[in-house]
């Protein structure tokens, strides 16, 4: 699997370099993902810009990863899917909100997240 990473202070982009997720890839981009080092202490964008198709286990991988950051109390958004794909995916998971056309709008909305937290954290 190709992919780029990008490690900010409070951000990682993984800018997925293929045009299929597959069943085969699907696990590759879940072991790969969750092998980030500091992965679990910093929120994640998935850059799609390259994907252009994925099959049922592709989109449950999308939605794994995404998923385990909410887990750890962090965030993600997923930038640059294509029309259909944003599609697919928000219908069959309704809970993932974080699907915007950009990389620009994903920093965006995982930094405002992650004020938001640090609101309520320090409100308690």
């Amino acid at each position: 699997m190709q992919f780029k990473i990008d490690t900010k202070e409070k951000i990682v982009i993984f800018r997925l370099e293929e045009t299929t997720l597959d069943a085969k890839m699907s696990d590759e981009l879940v072991n790969a993902i969750g092998n980030i080092p500091g992965l679990e202490e910093k929120n994640l964008i998935l850059d799609l810009h390259s994907l252009q198709s994925a099959d049922e286990s592709g989109l449950k991988a999308i939605f794994t990863v995404y998923h385990r950051q909410y887990e750890r109390g962090l965030s993600a958004a997923i930038a640059h899917l294509n029309r259909t794909l944003t599609t697919t995916l928000s219908e069959t998971y309704p809970e993932m909100q974080n699907i915007v056309p950009t990389e620009s709008e994903a920093i965006d909305m995982v930094m405002m997240e992650d004020f938001e937290r640090d609101l309520d954290l320090g409100s308690e």
